[in-house]
C-alpha cells in the first residue's frame, strides 16, 4: 500500500458517530504513518479534534441538488485531498454519490457501497446488522482486524461549573421530536427522578435547549434536581457519564455517549425502533423494550438499574 492520504467519511447522526470512533481508531491504528482526514457534520467536530484520531477535519457543507457552489467546495475537498483510500463508515446514498465527485479522473480506492467502488461491503444483509457488527465486517474485507470498541473514556471536561452534588444519575427524557412514540412519558420520567431523589441519587437531565419543557417536566417538584439541558457539549457529557452512577433514558444520541463513557445505563426502546441494529452497547447497558413505551413501569426500570448500578 501506498501512503498517501486517508479520508473517513462519518456525517452522523449522534448515536452512528459515536459507535463508528472504534472503527475510526482502527483506521487510525493502520494507518499510522499516512495523514488521516475526517469528512464529518460540525456538531462532531470537537470531538473528532479531541479524540486525537485526525490530522484534518473537514466539514461536509451537505449540498442541496441546485446548490452548485457548495458542490463545487465539497469536490474540491474530495479531490484536493488526493487521498488514496476513503473509507466509507457512512454508507448512505448521499455517501456514495461523493464516490461520483472524482471524475473525471482517477479515484481512489473506496470502502463502502458506492457503485463500483474497490472495496464493496455487499453483504445483502448488511441492513440488518447492528451497525458496530456492519461496520466491523466491512473493515475486515479490506484487511482491517482487531476493531476496538468506542472508548470514550479519554474525555475530560473541568465539570466545576456545574456544581454538582455527587452521586448523581443522568437523565435523557428527549430524542427525536418528530418519533415521540421513542419517548417514555415525561410522568414516568418525573417518578423515577423522585425515587432517585429518595435514594439520595442527584437526578440531573441532560438535552438540547428545545428539551427545556422535558427538564422541567421531569423535575417538576423535586428539590435538588437539576437542569443541565442546553449547557453541555459532548464533552461534557461523556466526562459526567464517567462519574455518573447511572444513566437512563430513550433511545437517543446521548445514550450511546454515556454507554461509551463506561457509565451504567438502562437504555428504554419502543417498537418504533430496533434495538438488534441501533442499541448502545456495554457491559453495564441493560436494553429493555416494550410497546407501547407508556406501558414499561418505573418499578420494572430501576429494578434493572439495581442490577447494573450500585444504587
Amino acid at each position: 500500500m501506498s501512503s498517501g492520504p486517508i479520508l473517513v467519511i462519518k456525517l452522523g447522526a449522534l448515536g452512528d458517530f459515536i459507535q463508528a470512533l472504534g472503527p475510526m481508531a482502527a483506521i487510525r491504528a493502520h494507518h499510522p504513518s499516512q495523514s488521516v482526514t475526517l469528512l464529518t457534520s460540525s456538531p462532531f467536530e470537537t470531538l473528532a479534534l479531541a479524540s486525537g484520531l485526525f490530522d484534518k477535519i473537514e466539514i461536509d457543507p451537505r449540498p442541496k441538488a441546485l446548490e452548485v457552489g457548495k458542490w463545487l467546495s465539497l469536490r474540491q475537498i474530495l479531490k484536493g485531498g488526493q487521498f488514496q483510500r476513503v473509507y466509507d463508515l457512512q454508507t448512505s446514498d448521499r455517501s456514495s454519490w461523493y464516490y461520483r465527485l472524482f471524475f473525471p479522473g482517477a479515484r481512489p480506492e473506496w470502502s463502502g457501497i458506492a457503485s463500483g467502488c474497490s472495496h464493496p461491503h455487499d453483504n445483502s444483509n448488511r441492513d440488518f446488522m447492528h451497525t458496530i457488527d456492519r461496520q466491523r465486517e466491512q473493515l475486515e474485507l479490506v484487511g482491517l482486524g482487531d476493531i476496538p470498541d468506542t472508548d470514550l473514556s479519554w474525555a475530560k471536561a473541568d465539570l466545576s461549573k456545574f456544581d454538582l452534588a455527587e452521586p448523581f444519575a443522568l437523565l435523557f427524557p428527549g430524542g427525536a421530536p418528530h418519533r415521540p412514540a421513542k419517548r417514555w412519558p415525561g410522568s414516568h420520567f418525573n417518578d423515577l427522578a423522585r425515587r432517585l431523589s429518595d435514594l439520595g441519587i442527584t437526578p440531573v437531565v441532560l438535552g438540547v435547549v428545545s428539551e427545556k419543557s422535558l427538564a422541567k417536566d421531569t423535575l417538576a417538584g423535586i428539590a435538588g434536581g437539576r437542569d443541565l439541558t442546553g449547557q453541555t457539549d459532548l464533552i461534557e457529557i461523556a466526562t459526567l457519564a464517567g462519574k455518573a452512577v447511572l444513566a437512563i433514558g430513550n433511545d437517543t444520541g446521548p445514550m450511546h455517549v454515556a454507554a461509551s463513557a463506561g457509565c451504567p445505563g438502562i437504555v428504554l426502546f419502543s417498537d418504533a425502533s430496533d434495538p438488534k441494529l441501533c442499541a448502545p452497547r456495554g457491559e453495564k447497558v441493560v436494553v429493555i423494550e416494550r410497546a407501547p413505551l407508556d406501558a414499561l413501569s418505573v418499578d420494572e426500570v430501576l429494578e434493572a438499574a439495581s442490577i447494573v448500578a450500585s444504587i
